[in-house]
């Protein structure tokens, strides 16, 4: 008797240190856009082809869930072909030398007011920094998005020349909304 107690104790705490749900993205109805300031005026861009390696995500498990997602930064698209000409350029992004982008979470928390937090690194044109997403996930429709504010100048975006934040704002806002399947 103490065995089979034993067995399922063990099974039990087995389970419950299980991975949450693992999702997929559906990429024809996910996005990944930014806005950002050139000369004072608000512009919106996205990226077209990124993908989510590892989306395990349950807000009641909150320990064990990861997120992993890389971003084809050449698939940037401002609907500006002199911006998106320059974007990929050795000022701005390089992607010659780093082609994408790359965030991986260390931890998920509560915050103070009750939103979850995804904490963790973003690597962008070789440069690592702690990053935090806010997280909304929406079970009835499948759906996770999640928002963060960059500095570009932390990452070596549009420096030298264009380090000037009057000509180009140092804030991008960045969104992304991820349908998700089973």
């Amino acid at each position: 008797m103490k065995t089979i107690m034993a067995a399922v104790v063990a099974l039990t705490a087995l389970l419950a240190a299980a991975p949450v749900h693992a999702w997929t993205s559906d990429p024809a109805r996910s996005t990944l856009s930014f806005t950002a300031t050139y000369q004072g005026e608000s512009f919106q861009g996205r990226f077209r082809r990124f993908e989510a390696k590892t989306l395990d995500y349950d807000p009641a498990h909150l320990d064990a869930a990861r997120f992993d997602v890389v971003v084809d930064i050449a698939s940037i698209d401002t609907a500006n072909s002199e911006r998106d000409q320059a974007l990929p350029g050795k000022d701005f992004f390089d992607t010659a030398r780093f082609p994408q982008a790359h965030f991986v979470s260390t931890r998920f928390r509560k915050g103070a007011d009750g939103r979850v937090l995804a904490d963790g690194t973003l690597t962008l044109r070789g440069v690592g920094k702690p990053v935090t997403l806010g997280v909304t996930f929406d079970p009835a429709r499948k759906t996770l998005d999640v928002a963060t504010t960059l500095h570009r100048l932390d990452f070596g975006i549009g420096g030298g020349d264009w380090a000037d934040t009057s000509m180009i704002g140092d804030e991008v806002a960045v969104h992304g909304h991820l349908a998700l399947r089973p």
